[in-house]
């Protein structure tokens, strides 16, 4: 592999790094807008393993967007990333997979345990992403993505 070849590989890591955690990004500020852009045009998300739904990224997007207004607080965390880059004999590809784990805290908002201070997490869950990603004029783009859910931890007004 010649020094050229590494830097890009390098620079390719770099920019998937980037598009994984703008996609955490995007969910937990409500920017829906960003969430699209960082799909291929007939790019996917499935999130049935965790109750949700699956289809074209805009009408995920669509669902989250309704389905996060009952969680206006959300940090989610994108951790243990195992970059696979396509290897076309020595030469990265246009293609990549991510696998990376999950852990998730939501919370109805500032003041919802009635102190006025701000509440803990009502609903933590954690997983696993299975990104599909592919290399497109603008740059590294999610081809698909799927979450399996592993775990879920419900408080509060929705748990026990």
């Amino acid at each position: 592999m010649t020094q050229r070849v590494e830097l890009a590989t390098v620079m390719d890591r770099l920019a998937i790094d980037e598009l994984i955690t703008g996609y955490a990004a995007a969910v937990d500020d409500a920017d829906w807008a960003a969430y699209g852009a960082l799909f291929t045009p007939d790019g996917r998300a499935d999130y049935r393993a965790a109750g949700g739904t699956e289809g074209p990224a805009a009408d995920v997007a669509a669902w989250l967007a309704e389905t996060m207004r009952l969680f206006p607080v959300r940090q989610h965390l994108i951790v243990n990333r195992l970059l696979t880059l396509q290897d076309l004999g020595g030469y990265p590809g246009d293609r990549a997979r991510v696998r990376a784990d999950y852990i998730n805290p939501m919370c109805f908002g500032p003041g919802a345990n009635g102190d006025g201070g701000p509440a803990g997490p009502n609903f933590v869950s954690g997983g696993r992403y299975a990104f599909s990603l592919r290399r497109t004029e603008p740059g590294w783009r999610i081809d698909a993505v799927t979450v399996q859910e592993k775990w879920r931890h419900v408080s509060g007004a929705l748990g026990t």
